[in-house]
């Protein structure tokens, strides 16, 4: 399934964002505090506080976005092309027709087979997020299913294993007294004494 922008931030985004911590290089520069700066620019102050130490240490350039996170892809633009074009085609095309499902699993071997590059469950989670795809977990029932007795169970059987459940007063309280400090009952045996510190 895609996700409607891709994952992740746009380069669009990326320049958004590199534009506001460069208002707040300017700000920082005419001695304004961290705590207005966040209020004027409406970003929190956490990220000001950071922002500040970084322009503290490295001055406005330490602040220039970096480019994308994370660690660099093993798949070249082409064959991410590729895979993606895979993917749409569907799991069938490609070998698994017990479902059209794509898992994390089924596109790490998808990868090893087109690309022979060997990527771990967790690696092609990353990797359909970056392209813009979630992983889908099969849903497991048995072939010969009959949800009519599926259903007639639930309604009529079901309601008279589960029973009617506890009676209302059926539940018990009763008194309790307040505990000293030694924990013996309050108005108990020597409730009036005093017991030695040690």
């Amino acid at each position: 399934m895609r996700y409607a922008d891709g994952g992740g931030l746009s380069p669009a985004g990326r320049q958004r964002r590199e534009t506001v911590r460069m208002q707040a290089a300017e700000l920082f520069e005419q001695e304004i505090k961290p705590p207005e700066v966040a209020r004027r620019l409406r970003v929190s102050r956490k990220s000001v506080y950071q922002w500040h130490q970084l322009w503290r240490d490295g001055g406005a350039e330490a602040l220039a976005s970096r480019g994308p996170s994370g660690s660099r892809c093993r798949l070249s633009p082409r064959c991410l092309e590729k895979l993606a074009a895979y993917l749409d085609e569907g799991p069938a095309k490609h070998g698994w027709v017990e479902d059209q499902v794509w898992t994390a699993a089924r596109v790490a071997t998808l990868i090893g087979r087109k690309f022979h590059v060997a990527y771990s469950v967790s690696g092609a989670t990353r990797l359909m997020h970056r392209l813009g795809f979630s992983p889908q977990v099969p849903a497991r029932r048995v072939a010969e299913r009959d949800e009519q007795a599926v259903t007639v169970w639930k309604e009529a059987t079901w309601v008279e294993v589960k029973g009617s459940g506890r009676r209302a007063g059926a539940t018990s309280a009763s008194r309790t007294r307040r505990a000293s400090r030694d924990g013996r009952p309050a108005d108990g045996p020597g409730a009036g004494a005093v017991s030695p510190r040690s």
